[in-house]
């Protein structure tokens, strides 16, 4: 059963993502986007990676979402489309995709309990968390002492765009309005 729900959610995101590809409504593509953020959410639920399922939901689906709407107040609706292809991206994509195909060969059985996660990492952490942190709280222990640098990190990463949007949002209103009307001049006189 739990099988066929990770094929749902799969497909779930496959769709979504091919429709935030197809659509040219910033507005829908940003909704669809949360979506799939949520459904990457339960499919974190499922795999009982509870904590990154809510941090997902959270940051994901919430903050995000608010965030970009909040930009979209500032942009028009509707993306310009462009036409012909960008060959340069389109191959660093596929090069890139190739490439994490290739790396996925030397990932480890999924859920075998001889993985080095479940023989050496984890362990350890059960065994001495205690006595290296003194915290009794095994999860704050590992993100706030042994994964202290990737948290430091993760909070660094949260801060500059939170700095990149307020830089984005505190645009003067005169400014943008002057913009947008050249904007929309420019889009006349191309017409």
């Amino acid at each position: 059963m739990e099988h066929l729900i990770d094929i749902v959610l799969l497909l779930l995101l496959l769709v979504v993502a091919l429709a935030v590809l197809f659509t040219r409504d910033l507005l829908k593509a940003t909704l669809l986007f949360a979506i799939y953020s949520l459904t990457i959410a339960a499919l974190f639920a499922v795999l009982d990676a509870g904590d990154v399922a809510l941090t997902e939901a959270a940051v994901g689906a919430g903050i995000s979402t608010i965030l970009i709407l909040a930009v979209l107040a500032l942009v028009p609706r509707h993306e310009k489309r462009l036409f012909g292809h960008n060959i340069p991206a389109l191959i660093i994509v596929f090069i890139t995709g190739a490439a994490l195909v290739y790396a996925s060969f030397d990932l480890p059985v999924f859920g075998d309990p001889n993985n080095p996660v479940h023989v050496h990492v984890g362990q350890y952490y059960t065994q001495n968390t205690y006595a290296d942190m003194g915290v009794p709280n095994m999860v704050a222990a590992v993100l706030a002492s042994y994964r202290s640098i990737d948290t430091m990190g993760e909070a660094v990463v949260i801060l500059t765009a939170g700095i990149g949007v307020f830089a984005l949002l505190s645009v003067p209103v005169r400014r943008r309005r002057q913009s947008s009307t050249t904007r929309a001049s420019e889009e006349d006189s191309s017409s």
